[in-house]
């Protein structure tokens, strides 16, 4: 399995290569889209500015090309906001056409209309389906094959049979009204950082400057069962204090699903998500080298509770963060 990390800053990239990212994703906002529509209309629903989120300028993106040239490893751009006004297709494929002209070849879209657009338009990229899309079943895999999508991006809350099932379906050429559907090879699964309690494409808040975000407000996970005086408690709480480390960082601290790994490359996922994007830089290539061993003692042990006994030994020795990606995948912890 390839790990693909979240790309917030040129500045990152050689750092992230030698830690041994294999892929990135980065978000791409012009300034002039930004003046435009504001944060109202975003281009990829992070429309931050403030910190490394985005690359905002064709001069970063022209220094970034030179880069994967040199290192031979591709950067994946997204444009996966849920909806966009018609006014602004022919502006996005306008962005896309510039982009594809620097060597850029593969999106991350969420938007069916944009793909059809871009289809229209006879621009073709490879398409990799974002997390954003909403539910992901064998039927959706078949509407959206008619693009030259490479790529599904499950999102946060599949369970490893569904990826198991959507895998065998994509992979598996089918035919549909006696045409050949296109085959997808390549199937993306998050593994850390920013579990949310929200599906991104039932996510409603804004990720901007000007607000908080709302995935960002204290919460507790666990199950819920009946106290006296018909009120709620929860039973199952995240540690008070998690083990954070002198220098503040924690390992997965934020959302991890590295005790899954085993039950994700039994599902057939071939690229793992390293969300990032924003993050302390430092914080991030830890967070690449991390999931590199974790990586390597997956190859050494064929048995998960063994892989998990010495993962959890290698990395969280002082304990872990609890806020788990896969709950099913932790019956040895």
């Amino acid at each position: 399995m390839k790990i693909v990390a979240g790309l917030g800053s040129v500045d990152e990239y050689i750092r992230f290569c030698k830690a041994g990212a294999d892929e990135f994703f980065a978000g791409y906002v012009p300034y002039e889209w930004n003046k435009k529509y504001g944060t109202v209309l975003p281009l990829n629903r992070r429309e931050v500015f403030c910190s490394n989120v985005q690359l905002g300028s064709l001069s970063e993106l022209e220094i970034l090309a030179g880069m994967i040239r040199k290192y031979d490893k591709p950067v994946h751009l997204t444009f996966n906001a849920l909806y966009y006004i018609p006014e602004q297709y022919p502006e996005i494929a306008d962005i896309i056409r510039r982009c594809m002209s620097l060597g850029f070849t593969s999106f991350i879209l969420a938007d069916p209309a944009l793909m059809e657009y871009l289809n229209e338009q006879k621009i073709i990229c490879e398409i990799h389906l974002s997390g954003e899309i909403c539910e992901v079943n064998s039927r959706m895999l078949s509407v959206f094959r008619k693009y030259p999508v490479q790529r599904l991006i499950f999102h946060r809350k599949n369970s490893f049979s569904d990826m198991e099932s959507v895998v065998k379906h994509g992979k598996n050429p089918g035919d549909k009204a006696g045409k050949r559907e296109r085959v997808i090879t390549e199937y993306e699964a998050f593994v850390m950082n920013e579990l949310c309690h929200f599906s991104g494409a039932f996510c409603n808040s804004l990720h901007c400057d000007e607000l908080g975000y709302l995935c960002r407000v204290p919460y507790r996970l666990g199950q819920e069962a009946d106290c006296p005086g018909k009120q709620k408690r929860f039973t199952e709480e995240i540690p008070e204090r998690l083990p954070y480390d002198e220098e503040g960082y924690l390992c997965g601290a934020t959302g991890c699903g590295l005790c899954a790994l085993y039950q994700l490359q039994r599902a057939g996922i071939t690229h793992l998500k390293l969300v990032g994007r924003g993050n302390y830089t430092d914080f991030m290539e830890r967070d690449i080298r991390n999931l590199r061993k974790a990586l390597k003692i997956l190859k050494q042990y064929d048995s998960e509770e063994m892989y998990q006994k010495i993962m959890k030994q290698t990395l969280f020795s002082k304990g872990c963060s609890g806020n788990c990606y896969y709950r099913e995948s932790v019956a040895h912890r």
